[in-house]
């Protein structure tokens, strides 16, 4: 047990002191933060809000009478009685053209509206005149819209309606949703958007588990094959197992590689969140009414499961196959066929996020070297069932323990085979002199 302990700890030591890691780790850190930023930073670089009005100034935007006053007038009032702070509208009698560019350029106002002046249509069109032909924010222009369409209405009814009428055209129809329960007939609870939060949460999380899944197993594995190879063509393994026992290396080697996965991933999570704790970001949080607690427990406990199982189901694998190659220039194509193992289950749980209950992914989710992908997908997804679940954690178990066997016996054999790489044959001769 020391000894195993000596060689978790020699390897992950080794490991996150190595340049590579640390430009890797800092690399894409720095990517991560510029993606979750993008949105400031167009913001920043074309001098718009989001929102306008997120940094406290109203916009203002120039409303011209002229010969449409009737009309002028009713949609200011009818914007005046929103009580909208992030835009104003300021009058402008005449459309006098040089004032208007006047005070675009000065800043007063950053556009201006104008009722065209067309009498053959019930309604006339409306004008957004800008600097360079800036278009408004999509926000303030729904809002702006929708203003115009009770303005509309006002127009054409007139007098054949009362204000309340009038009023009550231009409120939304509510759309509410009913749960049916077997039990108690019709339940009148409203869904409520508590529940969009969680499915948007979980949607979320799942694609982050599969992309750390792949990602854990494509470096860690290959470093742990590397590793292996390096070690073993320099002939430092030579010395290595006259002190520590081949089987005590390569697991040692495994679980060592795990925790500098772990610590990888870790110092990503911490990336995130103070991300997204920056002040630019948390309105966006807010507005989208996200909370973390809404995140379903299963999801993150079975999702923990899957990932520490499928790591060590693949991580014994590249293990075994970086013993029995010699040069490290042959290690890539030795470990292809277990690279492409990753990519079938990565690509399978992506592409069929959208499907979770397909009979692909029911499928898939029994095969363990697809399994931690399609399962999580169908936990935090879709429908499954708890002993489906369990199935599938057994099945895992099951490979592990026998590929496990198998890549001990390997390792053990191949880390003293020299020269090209062995045949099959060669390799199960090795293998029946060693029992384990």
């Amino acid at each position: 047990m020391n000894k195993i302990g000596t060689v978790i700890g020699f390897t992950f030591r080794n490991k996150v002191k190595t340049k590579a890691f640390i430009i890797t780790t800092l690399v894409l850190a720095i990517i991560m933060s510029i993606a979750i930023n993008i949105p400031y930073f167009i913001q920043l670089f074309s001098g718009e809000d989001l929102k306008d009005g997120a940094s406290g100034e109203s916009t203002k935007i120039g409303l011209i009478y002229g010969q449409q006053a009737e009309l002028a007038e009713q949609l200011d009032s009818y914007w005046k009685a929103q009580n909208n702070e992030d835009l104003t509208l300021v009058k402008y009698d005449t459309a006098d053209i040089q004032v208007l560019q006047n005070d675009i350029e000065e800043g007063i106002i950053e556009g201006y509206l104008q009722f065209t002046e067309d009498t053959n249509v019930i309604f006339p069109a409306v004008i957004y005149a800008s600097e360079e032909g800036e278009q408004l924010n999509p926000i303030a222009q729904a809002e702006l819209t929708g203003a115009l369409q009770t303005v509309k209405t006002q127009s054409i009814v007139k007098d054949s309606l009362t204000p309340e009428q009038i009023a009550e055209l231009g409120t939304p129809v509510q759309f509410n949703t009913e749960s049916v329960s077997l039990a108690s007939g019709i339940d009148n609870k409203t869904a409520t958007e508590e529940n969009e939060a969680q499915e948007i949460l979980n949607f979320g999380v799942v694609y982050v588990l599969i992309i750390l899944f792949f990602f854990t197993t494509m470096t860690t594995g290959n470093m742990i094959a590397s590793e292996v190879t390096t070690e073993k063509s320099s002939r430092i393994m030579e010395i290595l197992i006259t002190s520590v026992s081949p089987l005590t290396q390569m697991f040692g080697k495994i679980i060592g590689m795990f925790l500098v996965g772990l610590t990888q991933i870790a110092t990503f999570i911490l990336v995130l969140v103070a991300n997204l704790l920056m002040p630019q970001n948390k309105q966006l949080l807010a507005d989208f009414d996200l909370n973390l607690s809404q995140v379903s427990l299963d999801v993150l406990i079975y999702g923990f499961i899957f990932y520490v199982l499928g790591y060590f189901l693949y991580a014994v694998l590249f293990a075994a196959v970086g013993s029995i190659v010699s040069r490290t220039e042959d290690l890539g194509q030795a470990v292809m066929p277990i690279t492409m193992l990753s990519l079938a289950a990565f690509y399978i749980g992506t592409f069929s996020i959208s499907v979770p209950n397909s009979v692909l992914m029911k499928v898939s989710s029994f095969i363990p070297f697809f399994s931690p992908t399609t399962m999580i997908v169908r936990i935090g997804i879709g429908e499954v069932a708890v002993w489906e679940i369990w199935a599938s954690i057994l099945a895992l178990v099951v490979f592990i323990i026998f590929f496990g066997w198998l890549s001990a016996k390997i390792y053990r054999t191949g880390v003293l085979m020299y020269g090209k790489r062995p045949t099959m044959k060669e390799i199960r001769k090795a293998m029946k002199a060693y029992k384990i």
